[in-house]
């Protein structure tokens, strides 16, 4: 019991990561690889905000949000927007993403240098809580309340908002959308806003619950954030929020009861397994968007 609690926090800070992956891949159709860079932000953004500024944890996640949403309109119109007329849109998109995220880790290290940062001893409540032979800590309870709360808000904003119904006409067809009057290129900035916003916050909760940041830490998680949507589906905001768990279970139970050093191999075989059984994913559907 002990190991799923600790996997389920882990696998609330997948899922959150994985979230904006999937957004900008379910409405855009693009892969943005400078979400790793975003993440990697936030969490050095979110100990500047607590170590420096004196901000108290619970205004310096909204802070980091905010911070990350500013990053994905920075990578829309410089990695993605200028490519967007050309034919391989995609395939450079990509690749421009991973410059740009590259970037911003060299921007980070310019910095705050390349030492390990960390938060202060006293930036959250050290509460521990037992249930019989189980411990629950308060952070790994906040961890995961704030990724099923903003999971629930995006669901919510997707599919009962204005903005979610254009975000889907997007996702649908965009030419018919601009012809039917949805402004795609807002819809576009939008939704990497709150992609990147997503990360950066799954970003600081990661450094909050290991107090401490690296500069590679965002590498460390794009390929299992890849595995948590191809798992729970790509495009799918309850297949990311399942997907998360699910590698977060996988890896924590492995380290139990199989070994450490087998840890990854069981959670890309799982990745393998669904590809081979399940190729849309858990969630997902087998549509294919036109173009």
């Amino acid at each position: 019991m002990q190991q799923l609690v600790n996997g389920i926090s882990n696998g609330a800070i997948y899922a959150l990561f994985a979230l904006g992956f999937t957004l900008v891949f379910g409405v855009l159709d693009r892969l943005n690889l400078a979400h790793a860079g975003v993440y990697a932000a936030g969490a050095y953004i979110g100990i500047e905000l607590v170590a420096d500024a004196g901000w108290y944890i619970w205004l310096a996640i909204p802070g980091v949000f905010v911070a990350g949403a500013v990053l994905g309109i920075v990578i829309d119109r410089l990695a993605f927007a200028p490519l967007a007329r050309r034919p391989d849109a995609h395939f450079g998109g990509m690749i421009s993403s991973i410059a740009l995220g590259t970037m911003f880790v060299a921007l980070l290290q310019q910095r705050y240098g390349p030492a390990t940062r960390r938060f202060p001893p006293d930036t959250f409540p050290h509460h521990r809580y037992e249930v019989g032979d189980v411990r629950i800590t308060l952070l790994q309870i906040v961890i995961v309340a704030v990724s099923l709360g903003l999971t629930l808000l995006l669901w919510l904003l997707v599919t009962k908002t204005g903005i979610g119904r254009a975000m889907r006409a997007v996702a649908e067809n965009p030419h018919a959308a601009r012809i039917v009057g949805v402004n795609v290129n807002r819809i576009t900035a939008s939704t990497f806003a709150l992609s990147s916003g997503l990360g950066a916050v799954a970003g600081v909760l990661f450094a909050l619950n290991v107090s401490s940041a690296e500069l590679d830490m965002g590498y460390n998680i794009e390929l299992k954030g890849l595995a948590v949507i191809i798992v729970g589906g790509m495009g799918s905001i309850p297949g990311a929020l399942v997907g998360g768990m699910v590698v977060g279970l996988a890896e924590v139970l492995t380290i139990q009861y199989v070994g450490s050093t087998w840890r990854d191999v069981v959670t890309f075989g799982l990745l393998v397994l669904i590809l081979l059984l399940r190729p849309q994913g858990l969630f997902g559907s087998r549509q294919v968007r036109e173009v």
